[in-house]
């Protein structure tokens, strides 16, 4: 019995339907993130985070896919770490640490010694200089025992200097003096001799007396062989006060010296309200200081602090500032975003 010209073109049809069902969808490739693009450049990009933020998932969600390294904002400072003498309590950071640990992140170390959320059994009280000398060697072997291995760089010495390029009179300093600084860095080293060890501070992006301080104490800490091995620029930077000249040079001339360089603290605030003008100029500076970072060889990696307008510093530590960070208060990225990802290749 002849079969219909109408079965046939059925059957056609349906042979056709099988055979798209059968082919693969193309979709539409991922955007490669920020971690990946600085990857291609052997560099990483990261963010800062702090603990109250790890309720809140959406956040999460771009913290653990948009950036290859994180740095705990308060969690490993001094205060938290040894609450009470001798007392030492490592949870907040560790809440942390499981984090970039699930998500493939490398942690940066902030802060062992720094003048500032000091807990007040240190502050409260006058030392002698043998009882701080053992009392800073504890801590700082204390926590970097307990990171050892899972931490890349250590901010040893935080913030040491003044703007004149005089040495900060903190409590180290004052009971200490200047030998504090070789001392911290020998005691970490003991410890976890993998970790890079950093002197991190604000307002050293171009060549200036504080980052002259900093370039001379390197000097001499290295012919003194003591294992000092990076140098963190924070790159706290405001739109007032015009972009930092000469920062790529100032990179390449610590990186001369045979340390590495880190921006470990980048964020650029904005007089508010924040206009289309003013975020425009904000991604330009953005741009500027990742590009500063990709053509000096030893520039290791950026460090955004924290990523999103939403859990910035800025507002309430400079009324009427703000507007900081790549991405704004409902995760939607700014101009910034797309000005770092061009400057990376993406």
């Amino acid at each position: 019995m002849p079969v219909s010209r109408h079965l046939i073109a059925l059957s056609a049809a349906a042979c056709l339907a099988a055979g798209l069902a059968a082919a693969p969808a193309t979709a539409e490739p991922r955007p490669r993130t920020l971690a990946e693009l600085a990857e291609k450049h052997h560099k990483y990009f990261g963010s800062a985070t702090d603990n109250p933020e790890f309720t809140d998932a959406a956040y999460l969600k771009l913290l653990g896919g948009e950036f290859g390294q994180t740095t705990p904002g308060n969690a490993m400072k001094w205060e938290t770490t040894e609450p009470r003498r001798g007392v030492f309590d490592f949870t907040a950071a560790e809440e942390v640490m499981a984090f970039a640990k699930a998500h493939h992140q490398k942690v940066r170390g902030h802060t062992l010694v720094w003048h500032n959320q000091l807990p007040a059994w240190l502050t409260g009280r006058s030392w002698t200089a043998g009882e701080l000398r053992a009392v800073l060697k504890n801590h700082i072997q204390t926590e970097v025992r307990h990171f050892k291995g899972r931490v890349i760089h250590w901010d040893v010495v935080n913030e040491a200097f003044n703007e004149d390029g005089t040495y900060r009179e903190s409590l180290f300093y004052k009971t200490l003096g200047p030998g504090y600084i070789a001392d911290a860095l020998r005691w970490a080293h003991e410890v976890d001799p993998h970790a890079k060890l950093y002197l991190n501070d604000y307002n050293v992006d171009g060549v200036n007396a504080k980052s002259d301080a900093y370039y001379k104490l390197i000097k001499q800490l290295k012919a003194d062989g003591v294992p000092v091995e990076g140098f963190g620029l924070q790159g706290h930077l405001a739109l007032q006060y015009g972009f930092p000249a000469g920062v790529q040079e100032n990179i390449q001339r610590f990186a001369d010296l045979g340390v590495e360089v880190a921006v470990t603290e980048l964020d650029i605030r904005v007089n508010l309200p924040a206009t289309p003008e003013k975020l425009a100029t904000q991604a330009a500076w953005y741009a500027d200081y990742v590009k500063a970072c990709l053509v000096v060889r030893k520039c290791v990696g950026v460090t955004i602090w924290d990523y999103t307008d939403k859990y910035s510093w800025i507002p309430s530590v400079f009324p009427g500032e703000g507007a900081a960070l790549p991405y704004d208060e409902n995760l939607t990225p700014k101009p910034a975003y797309h000005a770092i990802r061009k400057v990376l290749g993406g």
